[in-house]
């Protein structure tokens, strides 16, 4: 185990951590990087003594200051890897700092997959789940919605485990617990044997998506799309089971569009976009064609993941599923009848309702609308006009993405709210692990 102090007397002067977006940072007292449940519970224990408030970060990709603190910064670093593959349950038990993109690699080397993820994997197990991180599904919901069984340290060091059979109501919140109710140290995932995908991804024009967008929804397990603003076009992606043949993409023909298209030339556009804004929309006319039509079938994690070097802001809502399109008409309106400039383009989602007290589906079937523009971008006028329908609709804005809501909205649009705050009461009734964020959107 390794800390760093800042010094006497120099509670948040420490250096500085950022996040991945660049648009948070704080100046813990201290930080430390435990390497086991034991040596954290201590660390915990420690800095109650020293008055200090507690929070884990990850990989810093929330673009909240949910994790932020001016106490005792955790890094999970060493609190990796796989420590059991239980083959009758089909679960594997991880550490929580491991990186998605390592224990996806783990399991597909063993045979094995999450049923579904998002569309990125660098995140921490723990930091993707304590958000709420999805990718799209019919049938399958978040990466959280996937766990069996999860272990924290609480405020006063008791390590604590919790299930559907043991402490059922912390389960219950934990699952997505905000770094609320204690600092995860183990997720036991349910698994299934590794299976393929095949992926197909269209163009399509906006109002053929929102035509067919309940039929799309419901004929493929997997249904996604980008809508360009500023155009007509669409690119459209369903993943559905195959039986195989594996058929991956070519590797020069996967990186070309991958990483040239998507990540490099994409990259100069949005730099060129920030600096001559009204050359936006011509960009994304030019840039919402280059995407063709392509399938390819291979392993999950390879299907639904991509990669993201571009960096940005970013918000996402979760909305009634049947409010999808009348809430995408609205957004192309505004955005059609403003001087805004928007060089990214708008991904929409879907998840099936889910059982998890703050998930952002819970208790109803979901659509994810979300909204970003390219990092040093001036966000606050789109971002607050884009809010504005979200929550019309009753939005629910993503724990760990760019949102205004504080506690008294949040309270009305979750109806489990109240349980959540009763076990936070019980676990943490000193905000051990509070920060100014968690007051705005729990309340103190």
């Amino acid at each position: 185990m390794s800390t760093r102090t800042a010094g006497p007397g120099s509670a948040g002067t420490g250096s500085p951590w950022r996040n991945w977006a660049g648009n948070v940072v704080s100046r813990p007292a201290r930080e430390a990087t435990p390497a086991s449940a034991e040596e954290l519970a201590a660390e915990i224990r420690r800095a109650a003594e020293d008055g200090l408030r507690v929070k884990t970060v990850g990989t810093g990709h929330s673009f909240t200051s949910i994790a932020a603190t001016d106490g005792l910064l955790i890094r999970p670093d060493l609190l990796t890897g796989i420590r059991r593959i239980d083959r009758e349950a089909m679960t594997v038990t991880v550490e929580s700092g491991t990186p998605l993109k390592r224990l996806n690699v783990a399991l597909a080397r063993e045979g094995l997959s999450l049923t579904n993820m998002g569309d990125i994997m660098e995140q921490t197990v723990a930091g993707a789940t304590s958000t709420g991180t999805h990718g799209t599904g019919r049938d399958s919901a978040s990466i959280a919605a996937q766990i069996r069984a999860l272990e924290l340290v609480t405020a006063d060091g008791t390590l604590l485990t919790c299930s559907e059979r043991e402490h059922p109501e912390v389960f219950a919140a934990a699952r997505i617990g905000l770094g609320a109710l204690g600092v995860v140290t183990a997720i036991t995932f349910a698994v299934e044997p590794v299976f393929l995908l095949t992926a197909r991804e269209e163009p399509m024009r906006f109002d053929r998506v929102l035509a067919d967008f309940d039929e799309l929804h419901a004929e493929n397990e997997h249904f996604e799309f980008y809508w360009f603003p500023h155009t007509d076009n669409c690119n459209t992606k369903r993943n559905n089971r195959s039986a195989g043949p594996a058929a991956p993409l070519p590797r020069l023909g996967g990186w070309f569009e991958d990483e040239f298209l998507s990540n490099g030339v994409f990259q100069a556009a949005c730099s060129l976009g920030r600096a001559v804004p009204p050359a936006i929309p011509a960009i994304a006319r030019i840039s919402s064609r280059a995407l063709s039509a392509r399938t390819y079938t291979d392993i999950p994690y390879k299907v639904f993941t991509s990669p993201r070097r571009v960096r940005f802001l970013e918000m996402e809502y979760a909305l009634p599923r049947e409010a999808a399109t009348t809430a995408l008409r609205e957004l192309k309106a505004m955005v059609e009848g403003s001087p805004l400039k928007v060089s990214f383009p708008v991904e929409v989602r879907t998840a099936p309702a889910d059982d998890i007290a703050l998930s952002t589906a819970s208790g109803r079937e979901t659509v994810y609308i979300a909204v970003h523009l390219y990092k040093g971008t001036p966000h606050r006028g789109y971002f607050t006009a884009v809010e504005r329908i979200m929550t019309a609709h009753g939005g629910r804005p993503h724990w760990g993405k760019v949102h205004t809501r504080d506690a008294a909205y949040l309270s009305a649009a979750y109806p489990r709210f109240a349980e959540f705050t009763a076990v936070r009461d019980r676990l943490d009734p000193d905000r051990r692990f509070g920060n100014d964020y968690l007051r705005r959107v729990l309340g103190d």
